[in-house]
């Protein structure tokens, strides 16, 4: 499996997960668009260091060869699932916490 294919994969189980199965709509919310460009610049910043400076390599062929500041947009992608994932567990989370409160 590519890159490519295994990013795609990560971003369509983040969003099926988001307003599939726990249906927390973290994808929907303005704030979520509001502040992800704030993650976004650090993921740049990190990737770009760690790929512009050879810390971390990937075959050719397992990437579209897009990048953007050194970064794969495959990276970006991925990021962009970890970071969904991670919300939507964190507001569900906290909703179902509020509701077994007495």
């Amino acid at each position: 499996m590519t890159y490519t294919a295994a990013a795609a994969l990560g971003l369509a189980g983040a969003v099926a997960v988001d307003l599939l199965v726990l249906r927390t709509r973290v994808l929907l919310s303005p704030v979520f668009w509001a502040t992800y460009p704030i993650v976004l610049v650090f993921q740049l910043l990190s990737n770009g260091v760690l790929t512009g400076r050879g810390v971390v390599r990937y075959a050719p062929e397992a990437i579209t060869g897009l990048r953007i500041a050194y970064a794969p947009v495959e990276d970006l992608v991925f990021g962009f699932a970890l970071v969904l994932f991670t919300l939507s567990l964190w507001v569900w989370t906290g909703r179902r916490r509020r509701s077994a409160r007495p």
